[in-house]
């Protein structure tokens, strides 16, 4: 996990950059702040290691030329046009029961998003200390737009390991309705060279992978399910469409798309209906 990172701005932003030094500190993070004279396509092409960036839209990582932040107010015209019947996600998850429901693999966060607003209230989990204060910074610009600021009401941010926060709630015996992973790598998977075949990174994906290498087995995901499926009505599983199954682990129900499909384990304890 990154312990050190170089952050650029221009002089306009230095405040700014010094007020997510300073959290970044706060969660383990040295942020080195270097003045640039203009922070623009250009010098990201020719300062290819990964960095932090604080301008006009706030915080964003860079790397390789690139830069990404978890956009969500780009995500409002998907918002517009989603519907419970229109979102397999939202069928997978029983959104219509307006869940409780842990994303434990955060990502950008768009999925949570999307549950939110389709009336989940959504506890999104994320432990690297870069991606979470990205995530937040995204929270906060949402807040205050018009439409998104009644969505993200409804997303309570935790900065945790997922397997702690899920234990926690194992030996706390608390509940909650819904618990959704996305691993990020199925590196194990048998049908990878198709998979790959399905789609090009994209260029968020692409620094997010690069800061999110993989660590073990815990990022594959599989004693997420383990764990999960002891606190929840359903867990449910997004993967590619010819993946593995999680934690070799039959489905009881899938959801299958085009290009993913979304895998359910439901817990007998509970009485849970199936949304097609």
């Amino acid at each position: 996990m990154v312990s050190e990172i170089r952050l650029f701005t221009e002089t306009a932003f230095i405040q700014k950059a010094q007020s997510y030094q300073t959290v970044l500190s706060s969660r383990g993070v040295v942020v080195n702040i270097e003045i640039v004279e203009k922070l623009n396509a250009r010098f990201l092409r020719l300062n290819p290691e990964m960095a932090l960036c604080v301008d006009d839209a706030g915080l964003s990582l860079s790397a390789n030329g690139m830069k990404m932040q978890p956009d969500w107010k780009a995500e409002i015209p998907r918002l517009k046009r989603a519907s419970l019947k229109s979102e397999m996600i939202a069928r997978a998850c029983n959104i219509s029961e307006k869940p409780s429901l842990i994303d434990a693999t955060a990502g950008l966060g768009h999925d949570t998003l999307l549950m939110a607003h389709l009336g989940a209230n959504v506890t999104l989990i994320e432990r690297h200390p870069i991606l979470f204060t990205l995530l937040e910074d995204s929270k906060k610009q949402a807040e205050s737009d018009p439409f998104l600021s009644k969505v993200v009401s409804r997303i309570h941010l935790v900065f945790s390991d997922s397997n702690t926060y899920l234990q926690q709630h194992i030996d706390e015996h608390k509940t909650v309705d819904v618990v959704y992973l996305d691993p990020m790598f199925p590196q194990r998977d048998q049908n990878q060279q198709a998979i790959k075949k399905q789609a090009q990174v994209k260029k968020q994906m692409q620094l997010l992978h690069m800061l999110l290498p993989e660590d073990g087995e815990m990022d594959l995901g599989d004693h997420l399910l383990v764990l999960a499926q002891q606190i929840a009505k359903r867990v449910v599983v997004k993967r590619p469409r010819l993946a593995v199954f999680l934690n070799d682990q039959s489905t009881d129900h899938q959801w299958l798309g085009d290009a993913c499909r979304f895998d359910a384990y439901f817990n007998s304890a509970f009485v849970d209906k199936i949304v097609e």
